[in-house]
């Protein structure tokens, strides 16, 4: 596998076959890749809400600036953050940890009280801004792997937060939106499939520093 060219392959996605559907084996290696994306301090205050509903997609559209991917793709992922980054949120971590390696108290109670003073000190949108960059970290996850399985898909910032959460009621679950990414396979008239890439030259991107 070539994974440039992979990268090369995808593009934005501005019209989406909507009779064409990822399959349950597809969907559920998406969902993997974005519970094992990276995040700081592994605390993942990050959710994805995946909509598979025609209906609800179509109503979306309205909130999503008359982008009609939304309506078009096969699933619409919603990239949410958690509203509330608190002590018993960091306690759950660190029990998961516990759970899952055996790590003792005495080595993680020293990295457990250093992370709840450290949030205890953060205002609400310092936090929220903490969360929304993971929230891009799981993006790029996304969009790679999308790329590697030859799934379409089209990242959008483009959207109302509020008016989707009230929508897919993520309030009751204590998550606003941040990202949009509708997937699925690209229509064959889709004109931008075919153009090339527009991207600066490697010597202009990159800096080595000997």
């Amino acid at each position: 596998m070539d994974i440039i060219k992979k990268l090369e392959w995808r593009y934005a996605v501005k019209k989406f076959n909507p009779d064409k559907f990822l399959s349950e084996e597809k969907l559920e290696r998406l969902k993997q890749a974005f519970n094992l994306t990276a995040t700081s301090y592994g605390l993942q205050p990050i959710k994805l809400l995946v909509v598979q509903n025609k209906e609800l997609q179509k109503e979306l559209v309205k909130f999503s600036f008359g982008q009609k991917q939304v309506e078009q793709a096969s699933h619409v992922f919603v990239i949410c953050i958690e509203k509330q980054i608190d002590k018993k949120f960091i306690h759950d971590y660190f029990a998961r940890v516990q759970q899952i390696r055996n790590t003792s108290d005495e080595i993680l109670d020293p990295f457990k009280g250093a992370l709840i003073e450290s949030f205890s000190k953060k205002e609400i949108e310092e936090v929220r801004g903490w969360a929304t960059n993971q929230a891009y970290l799981a993006l790029g996850t996304l969009l790679t792997v999308c790329a590697l399985e030859e799934i379409d898909a089209c990242p959008m910032e483009g959207f109302l937060p509020k008016s989707y959460d009230e929508l897919l009621g993520l309030d009751k679950l204590k998550l606003t939106s941040v990202l949009v990414l509708p997937v699925g396979y690209r229509a064959a008239d889709d004109m931008f499939a075919t153009l090339k890439k527009v991207r600066r030259d490697l010597d202009e991107s990159i800096i080595h520093i000997p």
